[in-house]
């Protein structure tokens, strides 16, 4: 995790009321403002364990999951 900055702020993908620890995911955007600045995901059970991709794939999933894109995979999902 070296190449990880220290100093990100991680925003957490959970519900409104929630109150237990998860596991949620969370993002963090990195110094840039281009298609290229990097993204950072990780999982709050395991947050050494950390994904990097870049703002333009970032939007592009985003774009995928409002268009319901992903859909399927939450299918049965309580």
């Amino acid at each position: 995790m070296d190449d990880i900055p220290p100093n990100l702020t991680w925003e957490r993908a959970a519900p409104p009321d929630a109150t237990d620890h998860g596991p949620w995911i969370e993002i963090a955007f990195g110094e840039g403002e281009d298609g290229d600045a990097p993204v950072y995901i990780r999982e709050t059970s395991a947050p050494d364990n950390v994904i990097t991709t870049n703002r333009h794939k970032w939007g592009a999933f985003v774009l995928g999951v409002q268009a319901g894109e992903f859909d399927h995979f939450a299918e049965g999902v309580q």
